[in-house]
């Protein structure tokens, strides 16, 4: 880290010292003793500006209490049923881990439909998911390990994707934005998997925040992608189970309330809602070239 860095990092530091108590309170939930790297990650996300990454982290931080997020882990989202029918279309799940310990989340992008349930049911389990990986996996490969793990790998598999999934890109760009404001950094890779010839087209006008991304063939140390968007995979019994102890634990005595949490969404980028309508008209223009109707299946990229 060049010394510049390390100014910026100090200056970040004394800036935070200043905050009010529930500030601080929910930072040093989120940094789990990792401040400096904590901090390196909302400078990184402002290109080092100190004063914006500051008011973002604060505003973030405002987001946390006022939507209680540092409790979202103990709100179960029931009856099982309807967890099951959230998990059965939003296709999201721990693949295993790289060689060098890096958590591979896989998102089943192309066939996730997002139907089966309201949209805050969707947002929670999002957040339910950020905060466990935050709080639970990341610290574990951490410490199995020997260092500090504070990112994941992000394998977008578009297998499926259809020109309805266009229906759900307001739903995604909110839970995008939500990740981009408040969980910044926390990807080091994504790779596009089984993307359609179609997609490539199009590609170049997507605002996925894909620096780094990669489009190739992927695989975890863990097994299939497909494997882990199931309810029984291991991943998603232990985080449905730990968020029943969580709730267990704050409501003894009394019954655990059912409905969604709901989260303030922010609002969504002028700039984004014209990008998704651009991807909108560029994929119908290219399906009437080609014939193609409603399914894009069947179509890859080549594997490397």
């Amino acid at each position: 880290m060049s010394n510049v860095h390390e100014e910026a990092i100090k200056k970040f530091v004394s800036l935070m010292e200043n905050v009010d108590e529930k500030m601080k309170g929910t930072f040093q939930n989120m940094h789990h003793g990792y401040l400096a790297e904590t901090l390196e990650r909302f400078l990184k996300a402002r290109d080092w500006d100190v004063q914006k990454a500051y008011k973002m982290l604060t505003d973030c931080l405002q987001w946390r209490i006022q939507n209680e997020i540092d409790n979202i882990l103990s709100k179960p989202i029931i009856p099982a049923d309807l967890y099951r029918a959230v998990r059965d279309s939003q296709l999201v799940g721990l693949s295993g881990y790289s060689k060098e310990g890096l958590p591979v989340i896989a998102l089943g992008v192309g066939l996730s439909t997002y139907d089966k349930a309201s949209v805050n049911y969707y947002v929670q389990s999002h957040i339910q998911m950020n905060e466990y990986r935050d709080r639970v996996v990341l610290p574990a490969a951490t410490k199995k390990y020997g260092r500090h793990i504070g990112t994941c790998l992000k394998v977008l598999d578009m297998t499926g994707l259809k020109l309805s999934a266009l229906n759900q890109i307001k739903l995604l760009t909110t839970i995008s934005t939500i990740d981009d404001l408040n969980y910044p950094e926390k990807t080091e890779t994504y790779y596009i998997v089984n993307a359609p010839y179609i997609f490539q087209h199009v590609g170049r006008l997507l605002n996925l925040s894909c620096k780094e991304g990669r489009r190739g063939k992927f695989s975890s140390s863990n097994g299939t992608v497909d494997n882990c968007f199931l309810l029984d995979h291991t991943y998603h019994r232990q985080l449905y189970d730990h968020i029943k102890q969580q709730a267990k634990l704050i409501e003894t005595g009394r019954p655990i309330k059912q409905g969604s949490v709901h989260v303030d969404f922010p609002e969504l980028d002028p700039e984004d809602a014209k990008i998704a309508k651009t991807i909108e008209s560029e994929f119908q223009k290219l399906a009437d070239q080609n014939g193609i109707c409603n399914s894009l299946n069947g179509v890859k990229v080549n594997g490397d």
